[in-house]
């Protein structure tokens, strides 16, 4: 049965991936039809129209196989060999820099949603208190 239910919340991501692709191609949009499929998944969970629980087993198994989905793109530059030739260093600080900045952003913005659901709990409090 658990099975069943992943693979139906499986299917439910990938019908906002293919409204996403359809409204990029219909609608001419700059975006890709992956990205809008995002949004609109985000929406749909933000607005409460698609419950978490919906998905989320789905979703969870999805990403326990991510890795596996970078293997082509991987192999693909091996096809690129000359354009990537002699230039190892460069690449090392690409790479290093990139991922830098990365967790710093991540860093940041956990902090910053942190601190925003500390402070709706310290007003929730004294409104508490208050009554």
């Amino acid at each position: 049965m658990k099975f069943i239910k992943v693979i139906l919340q499986m299917v439910l991501l990938y019908i906002f991936y293919i409204g996403g692709v359809w409204l990029s191609d219909r609608l001419h949009l700059p975006l890709p039809g992956s990205i809008i499929g995002l949004l609109l998944l985000w929406t749909a969970l933000m607005l409460k129209i698609c419950p978490l629980n919906w998905i989320e087993s789905g979703a969870n198994f999805i990403l326990s196989y991510l890795p596996l989905f970078f293997i082509p793109a991987t192999v693909g530059v091996m096809n690129y060999f000359h354009v990537f030739a002699g230039k190892g260093i460069l690449l090392i600080l690409i790479v290093v820099f990139s991922t830098l900045i990365t967790m710093a952003i991540a860093g940041y913005t956990s902090q910053y949603f942190a601190g925003r659901e500390e402070t709706k709990r310290k007003e929730l409090k004294s409104c508490k208190e208050r009554s």
